[in-house]
Formats: C-alpha cells, sequence, structure tokens
C-alpha cells in the first residue's frame, strides 16, 4: 500500500470490520511478546492483563507505516491529538467540551494521574478511590507519597454518593484547609460499571462542597456497550476545577505505543499550565501518531470490536452459568472486563499488596484457576477493600479461547468443592 492509498483508507474510515476477536488464531497469539502472552508458561490461557488479542485498526496500521516509511520518528507537535479526541467525543458522545487550549499530551494515562495529582495535592495528602478498583491506583500513588482513602462501591457495585460524600466531609473535617483528591475510574475497572450523569453530578457536587478536586481516569471510555452511555466527568455541573485523563490505548490496544491527554475543566487550567514541560515529552512520537488515528479514523473498527465484545458478554454470562454455577457474574456495562464473585468456593482470605508488581500477585482463586486450570486471571484482592473472593476476567479473546478457558475453571471448580 503507498502513501497515498493509507492516508485514502484512513480518510474513509475503510478497512476489515469484520470482529476483530476473531481475527487471530491461538498458534499466531502465542507468539506475541507482550506482557500478556509472555508472563505464564505456554499452556496458560491468558485473561488476566488489559490487552486484547486482535490485530491493529488498519488505520492505525497504515498511519505507522507510513511514518515510519517516511523516516517520521522525531518529537512530537502540534494539536492534532487533542483535536482528534475533540471529534472522536463530539462524534461519540455529542460532547463539545474538549478545549484544545486546556489538552496537555502525556505519557499514559497512569503517570498523568500521578502528574496531575502533584499538581493539586502534596505528599502525605489524601487521595480518595473507589474500591475495588485498579490495582496500579494503589501502587503509583502509595510510591508517590499520598495517602489513599477509600470510598467502596455500593453492593451493586455502583458509586454510592453517600459514601462518597461521607468521606469527603471527614476528611475535610480531619485537614482542615488541607488539600483532598479524588480519583475516580469510569468506565469502572475492574467492575466494568459505566456511571451515570446522576451518579457523576452527585460525586461533583460533594467534591465542590467539601474543596475536593476529582481526577477521572477515563482510559476504557471507548468501550461501552449497548445499554449503557458514557458520560464525561467535565460535562458534568461542578466539574470546572476537574481534571479528565483520556487516551486510546484501550480501545484500540495501544498499550505498548504510549501517549494520552489530560484535560482541564476551565477552573484547572491554570494548575495544567504547570505541568513540567519534561512530562509532555515523556509520549512516544509513533504512540501520538497511532492515537490520532484512531481516534480519527478508528470508529469503524471500534464499532466491529464493540459488537463483538457484546457477543463475548453474553457469553460468558452463559458459560459461567454452566460451568461455575456458584460464581457470580456482574455484567458488565464497558471494558471488555468481568467480574466474577467466587467467594462460594471458600478458599482463604486474600491480602492486597502495593507493591508495583501487584499485577502478577496471586491468592484464594486466582491461583486456584491457574494452578488447576490453567488460565490466567487477575486476583480480586489487589483491588482493594471488596476484591477478596473475586477474580478479573479478559474477555477480549476469541469465543473458542473463551470458551475452554472457562470450561477449564469449571472443572477445577467442582474439583475444588467436591
Amino acid at each position: 500500500m503507498t502513501a497515498a492509498d493509507a492516508r485514502g483508507s484512513r480518510a474513509s474510515g475503510t478497512g476489515d470490520t469484520a470482529n476483530p476477536l476473531e481475527a487471530l488464531s491461538l498458534d499466531q497469539l502465542r507468539r506475541r511478546r507482550s506482557m500478556k502472552w509472555r508472563t505464564h508458561p505456554a499452556d496458560v490461557l491468558p485473561l488476566w492483563v488489559a490487552e486484547m488479542d486482535v490485530p491493529l485498526a488498519p488505520p492505525v496500521a497504515d498511519a505507522l507505516r507510513e511514518a515510519i516509511d517516511m523516516g517520521d520518528t522525531g518529537y512530537p507537535a502540534g494539536t492534532e491529538f487533542a483535536e482528534s479526541l475533540a471529534g472522536f467525543a463530539s462524534r461519540r458522545w455529542n460532547w463539545e467540551g474538549v478545549a484544545i487550549d486546556r489538552a496537555a499530551v502525556i505519557p499514559d494515562v497512569m503517570m498523568g494521574a500521578v502528574q496531575v495529582l502533584r499538581l493539586i495535592t502534596d505528599p502525605g495528602d489524601p487521595v480518595v478511590v473507589n474500591s475495588p478498583v485498579y490495582a496500579p491506583f494503589y501502587a503509583f500513588l502509595t510510591h508517590d507519597d499520598r495517602r489513599i482513602v477509600e470510598a467502596p462501591l455500593g453492593d451493586d457495585l455502583r458509586i454510592d454518593p453517600a459514601g462518597i460524600e461521607e468521606t469527603f466531609r471527614r476528611l475535610r473535617e480531619e485537614s482542615g484547609k488541607g488539600k483532598i483528591a479524588c480519583l475516580l475510574s469510569n468506565p469502572h475497572n475492574p467492575t466494568g460499571t459505566v456511571h451515570t450523569f446522576e451518579e457523576l453530578a452527585a460525586v461533583a457536587e460533594s467534591a465542590r462542597r467539601y474543596g475536593v478536586r476529582v481526577v477521572a481516569d477515563e482510559i476504557h471510555a471507548p468501550l461501552v456497550l449497548p445499554g449503557a452511555e458514557f458520560t464525561p466527568y467535565l460535562s458534568v455541573p461542578g466539574s470546572e476545577d476537574a481534571f479528565s485523563l483520556m487516551s486510546a490505548t484501550k480501545g484500540w490496544n495501544l498499550a505498548g505505543i504510549k501517549a494520552a491527554l489530560a484535560l482541564a475543566g476551565p477552573e484547572a487550567a491554570g494548575d495544567l499550565r504547570r505541568m513540567p514541560e519534561e512530562v509532555h515529552h515523556g509520549a512516544s512520537f509513533l504512540g501520538v501518531v497511532a492515537h490520532t488515528a484512531a481516534y480519527h479514523h478508528g470508529d469503524k473498527w471500534l464499532d466491529a470490536l464493540l459488537a463483538g465484545l457484546d457477543a463475548n458478554r453474553n457469553l460468558l454470562g452463559e458459560l459461567v452459568a454452566e460451568h461455575l454455577p456458584g460464581i457470580g457474574y456482574a455484567r458488565p456495562e464497558g471494558t471488555y472486563l468481568a467480574w466474577l464473585d467466587c467467594r462460594s468456593l471458600g478458599l482463604a482470605s486474600e491480602e492486597g499488596s502495593t507493591d508495583l508488581a501487584v499485577v502478577t500477585d496471586l491468592a484464594g482463586p486466582a491461583k486456584l484457576f491457574l494452578e488447576q486450570a490453567r488460565v490466567a486471571v487477575s486476583s480480586g484482592h489487589i483491588f482493594g477493600t471488596g476484591g477478596a473472593g473475586h477474580v478479573r476476567l479478559n474477555f477480549a479473546t476469541s469465543r473458542s479461547v473463551l470458551t475452554e478457558a472457562v470450561t477449564r475453571m469449571g472443572h477445577a471448580a467442582a474439583l475444588h468443592t467436591r
């Protein structure tokens, strides 16, 4: 394909729109060298870390090839990345709130969270999280000397507005005029919950009342499944002093090609301008190329992926009911992550870790499934309070791999409870 052909393909958004999850064989996947496929032995089916078993979206691959063919591998420049996100947000969420002058390139979402929290909190200050929540929140923030305070999700795995307000109130009484922040995950990792406009508005109202600065990790925003709707945090009333962190990483499987954007509400623009210049240089130029292409031209591929994930979400429910009848399955509204309640297996209690290697820390049911079923899932305890006895399963794979994995898990669970 010539550079002109590549530009034409990207401009029209054409390309293979078959289910990307069915494009690669197990043999092809086993040749991959990324963390998902190299952490465990070859007989293990890896459904743990947040990588999808898909090829690159054609518009993204074309953009990368064109850059490499031109030797265009220098430093990122310009505002096209932010402009591409603005266009995507307008098309997909009917949101016109991406202000280019309040957007900054950052290395990735998690490093962006650390850098933004450095702007609005000091060492030792509290940062509220809604547990169970993405395990690196604990590791990165603890290593950066912030104090994590949990405001757990409700029993329905949704934000508990009353619990958040009480946490904010208590922290304000304790800290006086000190700085307080809240790191929000939406769509929520690991539960797949997509927070509603009303839930987010309640968070914003409480945050304004008690002087809490909200940072919203919205990395899974492109992956909202049928039946749910994504609400950008910066679109809700009261979010004017908040931040959003967005990236094409999860929607188009670009974790190894790093780039992201930090977006500031109008009252937070001055804080964003204080971010050190070197932070903006941390993103990969090819990452910016790939993410920009995804936002500009990746809609059709994303739609095909979402249809495949929706089908897998339904298949997983059927497989759990058949092979793991004692296991609770919370049908996710977004992401490609399923939260399975395995407490009925009666395994020993688990203790969490704050080490950066936490993603590979196994206990309880996850250890059982790895050792007895040769299926790798993420251990629930690493996600904080409410996680013990659960596992997180990545269903962004082929139907055949998903079916084989859950069947194996069912056999292991049956042997354990016999």
